[in-house]
């Protein structure tokens, strides 16, 4: 599946090595799926097939190791990742629990691995864990390798308060006890900062906020308004995503004819588990008659992901799950397409900052419609709004600009031990 952490950490370790600095990028479960080169240097370490059955069969814990290298084989993992559906938070609450408790967990034998492995190379400054979700290795990382560890914060809330009411708060108590022992956690906006600290009882001296960036290279406004207008959605499509919110506004959209020859244009992953929902769209826009305004675009490479934004006049991605950043706003934004987003989560913080959108306000599809209604029926209007986005992105949203805050917090913790 497309992951924004993962598009978030390649394109932040191409932006250190081009800085100068030695980054080395460690791919866990599956292998990635990017629309940029592949910035990873190392095995697929906690092999997505292997830590499954490290959970459910007690007695595959004691497998030959040649067994459990070929379950790691890239080609069995990318065939097992491609047909499996998207992983359920409320399916995986044990073996979420399990992997937090590191080396007491069920997974221990895949983490003796990555550090044997890690001592072969050059020992580290700092180490960084993607996410949360990874806390479980923090401690056995920063004895074994003697070095201060950071953990980026991204999503996590929202998929463990997905989970049964009992594995949830046994894992966020393991959460908060393992975030204890970490040296600095970021935070990709104040609003999720704020509520991660609340979450994992962080203290204010062990928090800081660092915008995402994006590559920027490719990035270019349309020349001219696009005829016709065209709302837009570039996101995974699905219903956390807020995509059926957005067909239900521009249904409304096209019942007003206020914008005459409107199109939807929806982009982004789509998955195995993504298709029915989908189809479920594709049936109420066909009951409407609309579906001949309406085109998907799904899992798109990264020259037709700019050539797609630029086609946009407007775009919304209305979720309403508690979204801790929103890549796809500075990605629309670099592109010079203004946004339009609910009042909810990073969203209001992001466009205040850039300037490139409205927010709306009560979350549904009439006061979406409201809200973008006046970007799509005045295209110039639109235009000068994303172009004022976009001037703001070039500025301080560039993965180069995020690659330097992350570089100084790095510089700010205690010296590894000889």
């Amino acid at each position: 599946m497309y992951c924004g952490n993962c598009f978030r950490d390649n394109a932040l370790v191409a932006a250190w090595r081009s800085l100068g600095h030695e980054a080395m990028m460690i791919p866990l479960y599956l292998p990635m799926t990017l629309d940029e080169a592949d910035q990873s240097s190392a095995p697929i370490f906690f092999g997505g097939v292997n830590v499954y059955l490290d959970q459910v069969l007690p007695i595959f814990r004691k497998a030959p190791d040649w067994l459990r290298r070929g379950l790691d084989s890239p080609r069995l993992l990318k065939w097992a990742g491609g047909r499996a559906a998207k992983t359920r938070a409320e399916d995986v609450g044990e073996l979420t629990l399990s992997m937090l408790r590191g080396e007491a967990g069920n997974q221990s034998r895949e983490l003796d691995e990555l550090i044997v492995w890690l001592k072969t190379q050059p020992r580290p400054d700092v180490i960084c864990l993607s996410n949360a979700m990874l806390l479980g290795m923090e401690r056995r990382l920063k004895t074994e390798l003697r070095a201060p560890v950071v953990c980026n914060l991204q999503g996590e809330d929202a998929f463990i308060d997905a989970m049964p009411v009992e594995s949830r708060q046994a894992v966020w108590r393991e959460m908060a006890v393992r975030g204890r022992e970490v040296d600095l956690f970021i935070a990709p906006s104040r609003y999720y900062g704020e509520r991660m600290a609340a979450r994992l009882e962080i203290p204010p001296a062990k928090l800081r906020v660092v915008f995402n960036g994006i590559n920027l290279d490719g990035y270019a406004s349309a020349p001219h308004p696009r005829r016709p207008p065209a709302l837009g959605f570039f996101a995974r499509m699905c219903r956390d995503k807020g995509l059926d919110l957005l067909v239900e506004a521009f249904i409304l959209l096209k019942q007003r004819n206020g914008v005459p020859d409107l199109q939807l244009r929806i982009g982004g992953a789509c998955g195995p588990a993504d298709e029915p929902f989908v189809e479920e769209l594709r049936v109420r826009l066909r009951a409407r008659g609309l579906l001949g305004d309406v085109s998907f675009h799904p899992n798109l490479d990264r020259a037709a992901k700019t050539e797609f934004l630029r086609s946009l006049t407007a775009l919304s991605v209305p979720a309403m799950y508690g979204e801790a950043f929103g890549l796809y706003l500075i990605e629309a934004l670099a592109a010079g397409v203004p946004v339009v987003q609910p009042r909810v989560a990073a969203f209001p913080e992001i466009i205040a900052v850039t300037g490139g959108g409205v927010c709306f306000d009560p979350a549904t599809p009439q006061a979406l419609a409201d809200a973008a209604e006046p970007l799509l029926a005045e295209p110039l209007k639109a235009r000068a709004l994303g172009e004022a986005g976009r001037k703001v992105v070039l500025e301080k949203f560039s993965v180069t600009h995020a690659a330097r805050a992350l570089i100084e917090a790095f510089q700010t913790l205690p010296k590894p031990s000889p």
